[in-house]
Order: structure tokens, then sequence, then C-alpha cells
């Protein structure tokens, strides 16, 4: 089921250790069929290396299994909220990655300091910390994120979302790199 899509949300995942973005099983990528409204997600605690597009897990908007022999990710809860509430969303990225995640830890937003800041929408905005497992990261982050296409989450990590995986993903790729360049800026 949802082979491509699949495949999409496969190779999405395997570029966050690539980036560095995560460690470990930590973080996610989903990604939505505009045609079922169905999702394809990591599964729970499960290894980058080990991971193929048949591990990933097809849920309902409500988390309901559809297709898949493991656990859906802990995250799914409010990947499925975003996805309810922003018809526009085909794809959600959520990382730890190093110097996002340091600004989360401060409470601060990530000012936009480059030119590359605008294709972000500008400031990444933080939300309130929320702990893990439910909606209420996702009411949060869609009560900060507005127009943006991502948020840092306070004390816990990054999130981003596109119209696909792919445009998720390439935020999440870019918005490591901007907070990098932008805590060395702010050291001076």
């Amino acid at each position: 089921m949802l082979e491509e899509l699949r495949q999409v949300v496969w190779e999405c995942n395997l570029e966050l250790p690539k980036y560095k973005l995560v460690v470990m099983t930590s973080g996610n990528v989903s990604g939505r069929d505009p045609k079922t409204g169905y999702v394809v997600i990591k599964p729970s605690g499960y290894s980058y290396e080990k991971l193929t597009p048949e591990d990933l897990v097809v849920v309902d908007l409500y988390g309901n299994v559809i297709e898949g022999y493991l656990k859906p990710s802990v995250d799914t809860d409010t990947h499925l909220y975003i996805y309810r509430n922003r018809p526009d969303v085909g794809g959600i990225v959520h990382t730890h990655s190093t110097f996002a995640s340091t600004f989360a830890v401060l409470g601060e937003p990530i000012p936009p300091c480059l030119t590359a800041s605008a294709m972000l929408g500008g400031e990444v905005p933080i939300g309130k910390f929320v702990a893990i497992g439910g909606e209420e990261i996702g009411k949060e982050l869609l009560a900060k994120i507005g127009d943006k296409l991502t948020i840092i989450m306070q004390n816990h990590g990054v999130f981003t979302i596109g119209k696909d995986a792919h445009q998720a993903t390439k935020v999440a790729i870019e918005i490591e790199e901007i907070a990098k360049i932008t805590y060395f800026a702010l050291l001076s």
C-alpha cells in the first residue's frame, strides 16, 4: 500500500542521520497521501540503519494502523493533529538537531540572520514546552507556527512542515545550518 509514498518517506528519513539531525532512533518523517488521507510514518524506536520502506507504518488520520507490523512513532498523534488541522501540509519532520535544539533549550526563537531565513518565513518561533506522546505538541505548534515552515519547541526540538515530505526535510536540513551559523555569530 502507498509504495511510492513509502519510498519517499523512507528516503527522507535517511536524510536525517546523513545530515546529523538525529541520533540513534530519535526523530521522524511522515508524509500524507492526498487521495486517501493516510499517513506513512517511521516506526517508534527503530534504527535508521535497518529501516526499509516496508518497515514504515501506514495510519489513518486518527492513528488506526492500516498497514504495518511495527508500532508507529511516539510522535504520531502530533503529526496527525497537524494533518487534520492543516490540509495544506503533506509532510512533517521532527528532529533534535544540535544547534536548533540549543535555541529550544535556551527558550529563544532563531533570529533571521541569513537570507536563507527568508525561505523559512523569517524568525523561527518557539513553542512552549509540552510533554511528548499526544496531540498537545500539535496544538501548541499550530498556535505558534503561523505561516512559517518550522518551529522549535521549548526543551524539545524542531518540527518542520511542507507541502510534502521532501519540502519538510529540506527545511529541517536548512534550519539546522541556519541555527549553527546564528549560534556562532551570537558568540561574538
